[in-house]
């Protein structure tokens, strides 16, 4: 029976999984710095990215000097927000956003992509009429149904999901994030997962080699440097990452 990686093999591609998700996190730091201004509490989009930094080990030392590049105290990159829509094979849609300071090279990249696993990159406006913008608090199993439906109403949250697994979902409009987010937080209930996010009106399943074309595109976009979020309406069994 084969080895599998050594432990310093394992080491380095998690040290190089970290360094790209800091990337990321300092890029869009950098973009919420820029329009927002400086200040977290002023600037919500800010505040969320910082959050997210904290939540991956990120020091305060390099968030503090994503923002002053970013706000021109120290000289820095600009990067570009930009949005990409295609088609993943079985009609799956696509919505890439990137931060760039390349637009060639990240435009280059996509369409590779989408190219490589039987999709096309399409026209702006072409698949995000099927998505809306909205911020998400994610429970795990066990957080109590009651409790957290009884407080995201008191929060001012738009809706609850719950799942089978017994997952919980609050949802809210993206300009009430914060207040909600903080809300839960007070009231002794800290979600999993915190984000403004992009969801499909409707998910459409995929099965069997379909499936694993989208879940290999998905992935390999994800895993691009300029890329931040990948957005679809695909809904994957297990088959799809066999």
């Amino acid at each position: 029976m084969g080895r599998g990686p050594s432990i310093e093999a394992r080491k380095n591609a998690e040290d190089a999984r970290r360094g790209k998700i800091f990337t990321k996190i300092i890029r869009e730091i950098g973009v919420a710095a820029r329009a927002g201004g400086g200040d977290p509490a002023n600037n919500p989009r800010l505040r969320a990215a910082i959050d997210k930094g904290l939540s991956a080990n990120m020091t305060k030392d390099v968030i503090e000097r994503a923002i002053r590049k970013a706000t021109g105290e120290l000289e820095g990159v600009v990067y570009e927000e930009i949005r990409y829509e295609g088609y993943a094979p079985g009609g799956i849609a696509v919505i890439v956003d990137c931060l760039t300071d390349n637009k060639v090279r990240t435009v280059a990249d996509v369409r590779h992509a989408f190219g490589k696993f039987g999709g096309n990159l399409g026209t702006d406006g072409s698949v995000a009429f099927m998505f809306r913008k909205l911020g998400v608090l994610s429970y795990a199993p066990g957080a109590g149904e009651d409790a957290v439906t009884e407080a995201a109403i008191e929060a001012g949250a738009d809706d609850v999901v719950a799942y089978d697994d017994g997952a919980i979902d609050v949802l809210m409009a993206p300009e009430a994030f914060a207040a909600v987010k903080a809300a839960m937080e007070a009231a002794g209930l800290k979600p999993d997962l915190a984000e403004v996010t992009m969801r499909a009106d409707n998910d459409v399943a995929v099965s069997g080699d379909t499936a694993q074309q989208v879940a290999k595109l998905l992935g390999w976009l994800e895993d691009l440097d300029d890329v931040q979020a990948v957005y679809s309406n695909a809904e994957l069994g297990a088959d799809a990452y066999a």
